[in-house]
Formats: C-alpha cells, structure tokens, sequence
C-alpha cells in the first residue's frame, strides 16, 4: 500500500522586484510516496529548481508549505539531501574525504571511526568509486566526480534525495552510465528521489511519475504522467516499448503545446528558439 511520505500543499513563492513582488510559482500541491522517483520538467524559468529548493529548505514558500514525514520543511536538514549539476566537490579533499566531510556532519556522534570509515567506503562501492577514492577532483572525470557527489547525498542516508539535472553537463555516454547506476542504487535502497530533467528519455526511463511544469510567471503544475513500466528497466528493451513511446509522445505533446502558446504570446517581440531547439532529446 502506498505511504505519502512527502506533500506540497499549496506551494506559492514571490520573490521581490523593483516593480513590486514577482509571483514565481502558484499552488503547487503534489503528494510523492516512500520510495518513489518522480522527476520534474518543464521549460527554462518554470519554477522547477525553485520547488526543488522549496522542499530542501534553501527557500521559504510565501503561501503553502511541505511536509516530510509528518513534519513542515522551513529549514535545510540532512534528510533531504541535493546533487546539483556541478559536483561541488570541494578540490583540496580526496574524493574520500569529500563524503567523509558529509558523514562527520551527520553521524560524528552516532558512528565509531572504524563505522565511518566503513560507511564511506560502502557509498563510493555504490557509485563504483573505490578505485578512485583517494584521488582529488582534479585527477577525475566530470563523471566521476557526479558518482562522488551522489556518494556523498547517499552517504547522509537521507529520506529524500533531490537532484538538479544531475547528468545535464555530461557527455551522452556518460550520462547513460549514471543513469543505470543510478537505477540500480534507487532500486537496491528505495530512496525517495525528486529529479529536475530537461531530457525527456531520462524522464520517462527513470521515473515513476512526470510532473510537468507549466511557464512561468505564476508557474504550477500542468499535467502529471504516471510511467507504468515495470523494473528494473533496461534502455535497450524500451526502444520498442509501446508504453515507453507513448509517455515520452505525452511529455513531447505537453511541452510543445505550452511553447506554442508562449511563441504566439512573444511572437511580435523578438525571435524565439524553437522548442526542440530547447529540449534535450535523446534517441
């Protein structure tokens, strides 16, 4: 039976301008259950970062508010835990000592030395990084250094795990890679996962749920797609999966119908990119 673990209720944001309070996103609920993966798309300024730091405290809703577990978000807290597009890995420190510095923080007074070091170890075999755990960012590949930082949000054994287009500066081989990886760790742990994506075939390879962002001003939720395919899911299979081309069609359809709608608004104002143009699509 399914658990609401996570709940939006309501969500609205201004942030302030010269011409008074600017209304980023408006009525924002969703409801996501323990261990599911739900990803956010949309396109550029849609609010979808803004929600992203709304339910990891970096921002205070103006209207609503999120509850995790039962109780209200309005700080940042190691049960939810980001993985930004840039790694952030700090470049003095070995690629050890980078999810070290997160684990003191959250279990200097629950885990021994020996538990610590353990514990580390286990996150970087997670991602395949014990080859490479003594290695400072410098020495690694941009890849690497995303397997080190999702080390690093798993090694603070949160309740959810929030990812910024995680994979969005890698190369396509690359970022394929960490999908599966990915895949696999969600699939291992049952991690709560939220993910901001541009890229349509990750979304519907990864997720259990498509939100879709309408555009902003006063952005909330358009449509959301359940992606009903069964796991653990291989790319490969679902090149021909009727289901899979039917939700990745869904999530063409809504954001081709909403940049329409915004070219025809703009239309006398100044040349727009296209919204392929826009959308990484891949496959």
């Amino acid at each position: 039976m399914s658990q609401t673990h996570l709940e939006l209720t309501q969500v609205g944001i201004d942030f302030p301008t010269p011409k008074g309070p600017f209304r980023a996103l408006d009525n924002v609920s969703l409801k996501i259950d323990k261990g599911e993966f739900v990803s956010l798309i949309g396109h550029s300024g849609c609010g979808k970062s803004t929600v992203l730091n709304i339910v990891a405290g970096l921002y205070q809703a103006t209207s609503g508010g999120v509850v995790l577990g039962g109780k209200e978000v309005n700080q940042p807290g190691p049960e939810r835990a980001v993985v930004f597009q840039n790694h952030s890995l700090l470049p003095w420190l070995s690629a050890y000592q980078n999810v070290e510095l997160a684990v003191k923080q959250v279990f200097k007074r629950q885990k021994s030395r020996a538990e610590m070091r353990e514990w580390i170890e286990h996150n970087l075999a997670l991602v395949q990084m014990t080859h490479a755990m003594h290695k400072k960012p410098q020495e690694i590949s941009g890849g690497m250094k995303q397997r080190v930082g999702i080390a690093r949000a798993l090694a603070m054994e949160p309740q959810v795990l929030l990812m910024d287009e995680p994979f969005g500066a890698l190369d396509a081989l690359t970022r394929a890679h960490l999908q599966d990886s990915l895949m696999d760790i969600q699939n291992e742990l049952g991690n709560t996962v939220i993910m901001i994506t541009h890229d349509v075939d990750e979304a519907v390879l990864l997720s259990d749920r498509i939100v879709m962002m309408t555009n902003g001003p006063a952005a909330t939720i358009g449509e959301i797609l359940p992606v009903n395919l069964p796991r653990p899911r291989e790319r490969l299979e679902l090149v021909d999966s009727r289901e899979y081309n039917e939700c990745r069609s869904a999530v063409l359809r809504f954001l081709y119908e909403k940049q329409k709608k915004v070219e025809s608004i703009d239309a006398k104002r100044k040349p727009r990119k296209s919204w392929a143009q826009k959308l990484k699509i891949t496959g």
